[in-house]
């Protein structure tokens, strides 16, 4: 363990571009052998959908300064739930409880982005999305982006999470959202039984779907124990699935980059 960490420790950005490339690529390919959707073009949707990546880079970028300011503060301070626990000697539990809480964030995060009506608006934009695919995971306005950061930052803060721990967890979490996002179905006894605990694509879908209760249910990040705990949790075949958002189903809106960029400054859209 101790050379795992160390390992981490002394990862570049270039490696966790690395894992994300990697992943991406692999699903990709699997999305191309058993695609659960084929007929649309998915260079052309890709395209669009990897536009908001040269937006929210900088802002990435910009951010991570005071990701390691905070993780500096509250190692040196000591602060943070994770430093009172009895066993924060031990690596594999601090990482365990950097994984829970900073997973049990990413659920808050998810359900104040679908029940703040303005935060919804800037959430909006990636459920516009009526193909969902690995490129879907790019489909992320850059004022959702900052948000989503803000938030991952205050749950850092609160947390205490060493830098090791919050990188492992990254490269888990990146690994997750690429997978759920897959325009791939995965067998339903294997769904199933991975879907007690994991968010898997099968359950994902299922957050996609164009209409409520279904676009508020199934908000876990890498766990699902969290939708199963606070009733959230549900699930629908795949025959009655159908992806977007009823209240954005424009096609001309939804496939161009300025209108989705411009979407959350305009009036509310309540789901139907």
């Amino acid at each position: 363990m101790d050379k795992l960490i160390g390992f981490l420790n002394h990862t570049s950005s270039e490696s966790q571009a690395l894992v994300f490339s990697l992943t991406l690529v692999l699903c990709w390919n699997i999305e191309n052998i058993a695609g659960h959707a084929l007929n649309y073009h998915k260079w052309n949707h890709s395209f669009l959908n990897v536009k908001f990546t040269f937006t929210n880079i900088p802002l990435q970028m910009l951010l991570g300064i005071f990701f390691t300011k905070t993780i500096l503060w509250t190692s040196v301070h000591h602060f943070g739930i994770i430093y009172s626990f009895p066993f924060a000697s031990y690596h594999f539990l601090v990482f365990l409880a950097t994984f829970v809480l900073l997973d049990f964030g990413e659920y808050i995060y998810h359900v104040l982005m679908h029940k703040i009506k303005r935060l919804w608006m800037f959430h909006i934009v990636h459920h516009t999305d009526k193909i969902v695919d690995v490129s879907t995971t790019f489909r992320e306005h850059p004022g959702e982006n900052l948000i989503r950061n803000g938030f991952t930052l205050l749950w850092i803060f609160l947390s205490g999470a060493p830098f090791w721990a919050l990188l492992l967890r990254l490269i888990i979490q990146i690994i997750s959202n690429i997978f759920s996002h897959i325009n791939c179905r995965i067998p339903e006894k294997l769904d199933t039984t991975l879907g007690w605990l994991f968010i898997t694509p099968n359950l994902h879908h299922v957050h996609h779907h164009y209409q409520q209760p279904y676009t508020d249910c199934n908000y876990g990040d890498v766990l699902s124990i969290w939708d199963r705990l606070f009733g959230t949790f549900l699930c629908l075949p795949a025959s009655d699935l159908v992806f977007g958002v009823d209240s954005c189903m424009d096609e001309k809106e939804n496939s161009k980059y300025i209108p989705l960029i411009k979407m959350p400054f305009g009036k509310y859209r309540k789901n139907k």
